[in-house]
């Protein structure tokens, strides 16, 4: 049996809090990435992307569900982030892509590939755009 997803609930005032972080990591990750010649600002850009995808899904989560994801596991953020909107897989898989570079980013050794920290952004990107929409209805 699948282990349940932890959860804390969330207000509307919370969802909005949590696009708040969303906005300003994406924000610094695009500075961070715009940085000439310092190839380890990629995983630095890189990974304010990947903070910024699991606030903006907190985000949606939060403004659609009431309930935000709270485990040690990003990856079953996924799970609460497909449930919460009729195009949750669309928005899980952005989610999951930002996750796969989560441990090379925050935590690795290898510089993450320029295409790969621009890759990012754009994923973030996209999850800030869609919690802003429904942090806002």
């Amino acid at each position: 049996m699948p282990k349940p997803i932890r959860t804390a609930t969330c207000s509307a005032s919370d969802a909005r809090i949590r696009l708040g972080a969303a906005q300003a990591y994406l924000e610094v990750a695009r500075q961070v990435l715009a940085e000439p010649a310092r190839s380890e600002y990629l995983n630095v850009a890189a990974g304010l992307a990947v903070l910024s995808g699991i606030a903006a899904s907190d985000a949606i989560c939060g403004a659609r569900l009431g309930r935000i994801h709270r485990g040690e596991d990003h990856r079953s953020a996924q799970d609460l982030l497909r449930a919460a909107t009729p195009d949750g897989d669309k928005l899980a898989t952005q989610l999951g892509r930002l996750l796969s570079l989560k441990d090379a980013a925050h935590y690795g050794v290898q510089v993450i590939s320029s295409r790969n920290a621009t890759d990012a952004t754009k994923w973030a990107s996209r999850l800030v755009e869609r919690a802003r929409d429904e942090t806002e209805r």
